[in-house]
């Protein structure tokens, strides 16, 4: 790993303390999006995190115009690591780009705007669904009860990758 940064976008807070988690565990500094497009230099090689939105992980090819992505990190309300080969696919991410998604949280009082109305439709579906399977399901619990799954033990395959573990 020659990561230089964490770069992320974060909407209601759970990418964001997953991007302090890594900072903690790799000494490395993380930087909003934002942050990093005005005060790191383009080719900077980083670790790119953001929400799953539609399969995509949020704003990644924004960060890929700018910046050297070493590695994908996709935060989801599914279980960790179930949609790495969807998130992969919807970014196009090359094939020697590892990509992890980790199980996130859901507060819908954070939610504004267009994420509140597409939370609204995708709880109505998923909780109408007869032939969930069982991560569907815990899916569908959590859009209906919130939670919050922000842990490092949900990193564990990203510290491996990166030699922390």
């Amino acid at each position: 790993m020659n990561a230089k940064a964490i770069v992320y976008v974060s909407n209601t807070g759970y990418t964001a303390r997953y991007a302090t988690i890594l900072f903690q565990k790799l000494g490395i500094p993380a930087h909003t999006l934002p942050d990093a497009q005005k005060t790191l230099p383009a080719g900077t090689p980083i670790i790119y995190m953001g929400w799953l939105m539609a399969g995509s992980v949020k704003d990644y090819k924004k960060a890929a115009k700018r910046f050297a992505v070493e590695a994908v990190i996709g935060v989801s309300l599914g279980d960790t690591g179930a949609q790495d080969e969807a998130a992969r696919k919807a970014c196009r991410l090359p094939a020697d780009v590892p990509v992890f998604t980790v199980q996130g949280g859901m507060d819908v009082t954070k939610l504004r705007g267009p994420y509140k109305l597409a939370i609204r439709m995708l709880t109505k579906a998923m909780a109408a669904k007869k032939d969930a399977t069982p991560g569907e399901a815990r899916m569908a619990e959590l859009l209906l009860s919130g939670g919050d799954f922000v842990s490092e033990k949900e990193l564990t395959a990203v510290l491996a990758w990166a030699g922390k573990e």
